[in-house]
This record gives C-alpha cells, structure tokens and sequence, in this order.
C-alpha cells in the first residue's frame, strides 16, 4: 500500500483554513451577545425588542427561570432561529451544488456571509441585527458544501482525516473566536453609541479575507461531467429537502439500494437524537454553571475554552487517525461515553465532578460528530454527495434549533438532575442502535 493513497488531497487543507476564517467571525459574536442585547434594549426604536422581550417573558414565567437568565433565553432564541435557518438552506445549497458545482454555490454562500456581517456593522436597531443574523443562517450552507468537497477528493481510507479535520476546524473556532469576542465585549463597555461597529467589520474582515483565498486557491471538484444533468430534479426535491419527514426518510437520495437506503436512514436519526440531547446540555450548561456553582461570565468562558482545547487536541491527535475500518467503533464508542458524562453533570456539587463529567462530553463530541460523517460521506452516487451532507448538515441544525428549546422547558421544570439523568437514558437508544447497524 503506498504512502501516495493515504495522504490526505491538497484541497482538504484549502477547506480546513476556508472554515476556520468563517468559525472565528462566526463565533466571535457570542460573547458579544448580552451587550448586544442590551443595547438594543436600550436604543430600539421601532419596539421589536419590546415585542419579544414580552413573548420571552411569558416563556420565562412559563418554565419558572430566574428574570436574570433572560437575556440567555433571548440569545437562545436567536440560535435555534440561526439554527433553523440552516435546516432550510443545507440541503438545498447542496443540491444546487451538485448540478452546477461546489466552487460557485460556495462562493454565494460566502459573500452571502460577508454580507451578514456588513448589515451587522449597518444594524442601527433589532430588526436590521435580526435580518443579518437571517441573512447569515441561510447562507450558513458553506459547511455541509465543505464536508460534500472533502468527499468528493478522498478515498475510503483519507475521508476520515479529512472529516476530523473539519472537527479540528470546529474546535479552535469555539476556541480563538470567542477569546476575540470576549476582548471587544470588554472594550466595549468603555464605549457608547454603535460601538458594535468595529467588531462587526473584524468579522467582515475575516469573511472577505476567506472568499478571496477560497475564489484563489480552491480548484473545482465536481467537474461537469461528473455534475448532476439538471436543475429540475433539484427543484422537485426543494419540498423534499425541507419536509421534516422526508428529510429523515433520505427521499431525495435516489439510486442507493434498498440496504444503504436502510442504514443511512438509522445513521441519520442516530446523528438527530445525539445532537438534539448534545445541544440541550450544551446551551443549558450556562444556567446550570450560574444557578449551581455561582460561575462568572469568565470562568464560563474559561470552561469552554478547556472544552474546545480538549476537543482540538482529541481530533488532531487521535480522530483525524483512526483507520477505516475503526470508524464505526469509534463512533459507538463516543456515544458510550457521553451516557456517564451526563451523569457527572446531573450529580454534580463540586468542580471536579462536573468537569470529569465535562471532559468525557469533550472527548465523545470529538469522536462521535467527524466519525458520523464520515460514515454518511461513504453513501451516494458522485452526483448526490452534497445532497447526502446537505440533508445531515440539516438534520444537525434541526437537532440544534430545538434541543435548546426542550431542554430548557425540561430544566427549570423538573430540574438540572433529572434533565440530565433523563438525557443520559435517552442517549443509550442511538449508541445502542448504531451499534446493531
């Protein structure tokens, strides 16, 4: 076996760099998202904060949370509405990719991007804030598109690498990204007026900064006469592409036999159920680190941090790896072992056991999320590629839209203990089931 076949394509360090540029400009909002919020609670002049600060207030009162963790439920509502937007845009972008390219359709998504950020620098009230963050989801078709290239340039044996790749893409993003937001959130409490102005143009900096190196160095991967014919069953497929049942069903995959169509099938519902359980403990880790263990903004971020470290170091060191023929038991693998990372955090009082229970969560998403997809990347015919990591990239963002949702009804409802004891439960059904596939 030569040296040659295993190395990883050229082009999957072109997309590698391409994402990382996106993610920091992507994640340097979040920590910019209370001042954001408070700003235009301040400065909204046309009373759409008011509006959905009532609608957030009722949910509030709902589900009994504290009034101090509202300004949380509000930033959640815009991530499931990011969220949910990538659910619609993902398979369609990568339809449309499949007749007519990745190269073009990935251009529009990234000038779609920077074009997010520029309405960002122009958001003088909410409604303007909220179409940028619009404009951003459903442009957000980029990573599934990412994952359908390095499909397209790798063999059975480097798709692997590749994919954690993207995870490693992933993790130093939620790493550096959020460190960047944090330093302007803290230069921004000595400013006043637009302050958002300068940190919006950092982001758009970093999305122009992209699509010149991607239009410059990426080379096409699914040259045309590997294309799909025509727009026309694309368009058929837009109903469904977006169609919740028939997303899960795989209807717009055709000419797969019977047995894949089977197994793709579960790995998809396996990849919903993990991340919509992941996403809940994921977003309500910030009530529970404020309610329980009285963390400050920084020592959250100081948490996080250590996840993404985790999660890069797991990926680069180890995942990215794994040989064919253990990626199926290394995903199942992960799953196993984000059962007891739920139980440490259910039933932890003390800092150790949450993040014993935090570092297990680390290493499961670093071997669960690149192994899936890699797993999904192996099904499809050339032209159906980006389809088949469209269709996953939305059910992910369908996962993500309502995970946080439920999981903070189920929080200060029943309780953190419970929520999580009762995640962890829930999880033994896809480990179980990729398991048996």
């Amino acid at each position: 076996m030569s040296s040659k076949i295993e190395k990883v394509h050229p082009t999957v360090y072109i997309v590698f760099v391409s994402l990382l540029l996106d993610l920091l400009a992507f994640t340097m909002i979040l920590p910019l998202l209370p001042s954001l919020l408070e700003h235009y609670r301040v400065n909204d002049d046309i009373g759409l904060y008011g509006w959905l600060s009532n609608k957030i207030y009722y949910f509030q009162q709902y589900v009994g949370a504290p009034e101090k963790f509202n300004s949380i439920l509000f930033g959640g509502f815009l991530g499931s509405m990011f969220s949910f937007l990538q659910f619609i845009a993902a398979p369609i972008v990568g339809g449309i990719s499949d007749v007519i390219g990745r190269k073009k359709v990935m251009i529009i998504c990234l000038i779609g991007i920077a074009l997010s950020y520029v309405l960002w620098a122009l958001s003088s009230n909410l409604v303007i804030f909220i179409f940028a963050r619009f404009l951003g989801g459903i442009s957000k078709g980029n990573v599934s598109l990412s994952m359908a290239i390095i499909a397209d340039v790798s063999s059975m044996k480097t798709r692997g690498k590749g994919m954690a790749l993207v995870g490693i893409a992933f993790s130093l993003g939620f790493i550096i990204g959020p460190l960047i937001g944090a330093i302007f959130a803290v230069w921004a409490k000595q400013k006043s007026g637009q302050w958002f102005i300068v940190p919006a143009l950092f982001a758009l900096l970093l999305s122009v900064a992209d699509l010149i190196f991607f239009s410059i160095f990426f080379k096409e991967t699914l040259p045309k006469e590997k294309c799909a014919k025509s727009f026309k069953t694309t368009f058929q497929n837009v109903k469904v592409l977006i169609n919740i049942k028939d997303l899960f069903q795989f209807t717009a995959v055709t000419g797969i036999t019977k047995e894949n169509l089977k197994n793709l099938r579960k790995l998809g519902i396996v990849y919903f159920v993990y991340l919509f359980i992941y996403s809940g403990l994921e977003f309500t880790l910030t009530f529970l680190t404020h309610h329980v263990f009285n963390y400050t903004s920084m020592q959250q971020g100081w948490m996080f941090f250590v996840i993404g470290l985790t999660m890069a170091l797991m990926q680069g060191g180890y995942v990215r790896r794994i040989p064919q023929n253990k990626i199926k038991s290394t995903a199942v693998l992960g799953l196993w072992l984000i059962v007891p990372s739920f139980v440490c955090v259910a039933v932890a009082r003390e800092a150790f056991m949450l993040y014993l229970g935090l570092f297990l969560f680390a290493i499961s998403t670093a071997m669960v999320v690149p192994c899936i997809m890699t797993m999904a990347s192996e099904y499809g015919s050339e032209q159906q590629k980006g389809t088949v990591m469209g269709i996953f990239r939305s059910l992910g963002a369908l996962a993500r839209a309502l995970g946080p949702i439920f999981a903070s009804i189920a929080f200060w409802s029943i309780g953190s203990t419970i929520t999580y004891l009762s995640g962890a439960i829930l999880l033994l059904w896809p480990v179980i089931t990729l398991r048996r596939r």
